[in-house]
């Protein structure tokens, strides 16, 4: 337009000024169109705002057009005058002259997309070299307190946000679109050997009730102190890490064009340890995979042979792609900053945090109370197994009033905060040891009370149970396991009269020198 050559956007006006991208032909066609025709306004509203234009005069034309087309009114070069006559910038381009000669200038409606999408894409060009100008800005005045690591984490926060914007960063999908997702959900499970739609979680009964651990889904597992939360947790990362390894050895694992990659079984897992260091949740893996107790380790009680098993043990962990931050107390954008960065340089199939209530609200409101912050934890955790198509295991702590309770199973209501937790969760577990509290309450030796105390420990030690509390998917159950307190370690408890069905991970060996998997029954556990 001859009346924008003179406004302050002229480059020969100082040689040094690179003029930032911007195409005010393609601004002025859009709002041509839409001046002709209000129906175009269906065809950008999605993505295009004000904001996005280049010309300020041009954003406040949108802006008004877009509001006279909500309330139901005609936006034309007439009606448009009366709010913008005031407008000074308008003035100085011609004012209702300009207006008119938009709408009559305005060459073919079926460009208008085309014309919303060039303006889009010119305005996140724009806000990128804004953010590397900040970048470099912020780089050159830190101080010494500044941590370098936390403004590369702000940056990529910022990119991604700006990533999720945009023509396809949301709206509504066809029916067609969403019935093709659930067929390739169909057929994951026909063709996967377990016949799941979801993740291996290596544990047979959980796998039957939830399918495996579903793409986009927030599962918490919460229990009280000393339950084995942690232990759960590492065993399911371990098998996952695992099989992702033995997919990939066996060239079970297909690399597409695009760079994206179709796995059969297992995945890439990332484990945010909050409460234990990597080396701790390293020594939980050794010792839940050498069957050396923990406490020999630690002591150094170890012979040869233990020690040969450790070092094997340690070689395999060293291959399963399996990556561990031990970060205490990090806020959720950070979190969700390193967790993207691993996605994007290592791939991601399944995250693990030990555990929500370590995790700080990253919009500082923790004066809101600790429910509220907790509530934008679990609602950015959900929000990002959206995004990166992965499920989500978060550990979670009960309340104190579980051991008030006669019957010491826990239920949603005790979990903490457990509104925000149970609203925003997929699927919520429990991990209960009965053999934990029944040693508490261990009577008098030589009494009739001791004889019945002992005849139910014997049935009781070596199980735990995963009570499936909440399940968006279809039915809650309890599901016995085995458990291994000196190595601590769970697995796959086989009845007396079944034969065994899975190979490998979880079995239970009784220290022959055979490579047969021994499966106890209940009474090999006691």
């Amino acid at each position: 337009m001859e009346e924008q050559s003179q406004s302050s956007f002229t480059p020969e006006a100082d040689a040094s000024y690179a003029m930032p991208p911007q195409n005010l032909d393609a601004e002025q066609g859009l709002l041509g169109a839409l001046l002709l025709d209000n129906n175009v306004m269906e065809q950008v509203t999605d993505f295009l705002n004000e904001a996005h234009f280049f010309d300020p005069v041009h954003q406040r034309i949108y802006d008004t057009i877009s509001k006279m087309i909500t309330n139901g009114n005609l936006a034309s070069p007439v009606t448009l005058k009366t709010y913008l006559e005031a407008d000074e910038g308008l003035a100085q381009v011609g004012g209702a002259v300009y207006l008119a000669r938009l709408a009559s200038n305005a060459t073919t409606l079926a460009n208008a997309k085309e014309y919303g999408r060039t303006i889009y894409d010119l305005a996140l060009r724009r806000e990128l070299i804004a953010l590397g100008e900040n970048m470099a800005q912020t780089a050159r005045e830190a101080v010494i307190e500044q941590n370098p690591q936390d403004q590369i984490e702000a940056v990529e926060q910022s990119l991604y946000e700006l990533a999720e914007k945009g023509p396809g960063s949301a709206g509504f999908m066809t029916f067609s679109h969403s019935l093709t997702g659930a067929v390739d959900m169909v057929t994951r499970a026909y063709e996967s050997d377990g016949k799941l739609s979801g993740i291996d979680t290596g544990f047979i009964d959980l796998n039957a009730l939830l399918g495996g651990f579903q793409p986009s889904d927030l599962v918490v597992l919460a229990g009280r102190p000393a339950m084995g939360k942690t232990a759960l947790a590492t065993n399911i990362a371990f098998h996952i890490a695992q099989e992702y390894q033995k997919a990939e050895r066996d060239g079970d694992i297909t690399d597409y064009d695009d760079g994206t990659r179709k796995v059969n079984r297992g995945g890439v897992v990332g484990f945010f340890s909050l409460e234990m260091s990597a080396e701790q949740l390293a020594m939980r893996l050794l010792v839940e995979h050498s069957n050396v107790a923990a406490r020999d380790i630690r002591q150094g009680e170890i012979d040869d042979e233990e020690y040969e098993r450790i070092c094997n043990v340690s070689t395999k962990l060293h291959e399963i792609p399996l990556y561990i931050d031990h970060t205490g107390a990090i806020p959720m954008a950070t979190l969700a900053a390193r967790a993207r960065r691993l996605k994007r340089q290592h791939g991601l199939d399944f995250l693990v945090i030990d555990y929500l209530q370590l995790v700080r609200a990253s919009s500082g409101r923790s004066n809101d109370g600790r429910v509220q912050e907790v509530s934008e934890v679990t609602q950015g955790l959900k929000a990002l197994a959206k995004e990166l198509n992965i499920p989500i295991l978060a550990l979670s702590q009960l309340s104190r009033q579980v051991e008030m309770r006669d019957d010491k199973r826990p239920q949603l209501s005790d979990l903490r905060e457990s509104g925000a937790i149970e609203q925003d969760a997929d699927v919520v577990m429990f991990v209960f040891r009965e053999s934990y509290y029944l040693m508490r309450e261990k009577p008098d030796e030589g009494t009739d009370e001791f004889l019945t105390w002992q005849e139910t420990m014997n049935e009781k030690n070596g199980l735990a149970e995963i009570i499936v509390g909440k399940n968006r998917h279809g039915a809650t159950a309890t599901i016995e396991t085995a458990f291994y307190a000196a190595h601590t370690r769970f697995s796959n408890l086989i009845k007396d009269e079944q034969a065994p069905v899975q190979q490998g991970y979880g079995t239970y060996n009784n220290g022959d020198d055979d490579d047969d998997d021994d499966y106890p029954s209940a009474d090999d556990l006691g």
